[in-house]
């Protein structure tokens, strides 16, 4: 049985093709692998470039230098892909897209966000001004504690035991 190629010639017509294919093979696949980033790439290189070479075979006269006309193929057959590709594919276990999640209703936040602003107005003084220097203002402990002229120790107590009144507020139960 004799395979065909593309344009419905027998490959059986070019016995030494089939001859210089069985030879040379392996060393035009590492030639291959050397031009692509996978062993799978580099095969259908290969097939691309035989199927030009055999496509070409009666215009080649000087058979000794097949293995220079074989890589030229390669080479011009990676260049060409490399122009026609756009972007590069990875192969990766997870999808590079994030899940992403409905957006939240915006009411939703408001409603979030007035809840926990009557939670901080129901802190002490002290320590609802800690939170908001904190937290609202993203000023460091060693910030907040000079502009309250206090100790960062006395920041850091004071700011821990706010969230925790904060975490166990009822209006804001449900949020948590």
């Amino acid at each position: 049985m004799t395979t065909t190629v593309c344009t419905g010639v027998s490959a059986a017509a070019f016995p030494s093709f089939t001859s210089y294919v069985r030879a040379r093979g392996p060393v035009l696949l590492r030639t291959a692998r050397s031009l692509t980033s996978n062993a799978c790439d580099a095969e259908d290189l290969l097939q691309t470039a035989l199927t030009k070479t055999y496509l070409a075979w009666e215009r080649i006269e000087d058979h000794n230098a097949l293995d220079g006309y074989v890589r030229r193929a390669l080479v011009n057959t990676r260049t060409s892909q490399w122009r026609k590709r756009k972007i590069d594919e990875f192969v990766c276990d997870e999808l590079p897209e994030p899940e992403t999640a409905p957006a939240p209703d915006p009411a939703e936040r408001q409603v979030l966000r007035d809840a926990l602003w009557r939670a901080v107005l129901r802190l002490p003084d002290r320590q609802r001004a800690m939170v908001v220097l904190r937290y609202y203002e993203d000023l460091s402990e060693a910030q907040t504690a000079e502009v309250l002229g206090v100790s960062v120790g006395t920041v850091k107590s004071a700011v821990s035991r706010a969230l925790g009144k904060l975490r166990e507020d009822p209006e804001l139960g449900h949020a948590a």
